[in-house]
């Protein structure tokens, strides 16, 4: 899924201009974004749940040398499908 594609879907539901759909889609990503940053997590009833995750600093192998590699400590972000996903699906 794009957000052209979500652009897409918003502008065929409420019947409005290609520039106001992608508005929206621009401002539903962004919300999410913002409520991962300041919650740590997002639930969408009947779709799922996004979590923020810390990651531990690790090594790692990088592909092309075979060298080890340091990686730093981060955050990911993980995603749980809802029961009723998981049913359509």
């Amino acid at each position: 899924m794009s957000k052209a594609f979500i652009a897409a879907v918003i502008q065929d539901s409420i019947e409005c201009t290609g520039v106001a759909a992608n508005q929206a889609a621009n401002d539903l990503l962004e919300a999410i974004v913002e409520e991962l940053k300041r919650e740590g997590g997002f639930t969408l009833p009947s779709f799922g749940t996004f979590t923020v995750r810390k990651t531990k600093a690790r090594k790692a192998l990088n592909p092309r040398t075979g060298e080890a590699v340091k990686v730093k400590a981060g955050k990911t972000v993980r995603f749980k499908a809802s029961p009723n996903l998981k049913k359509a699906v």
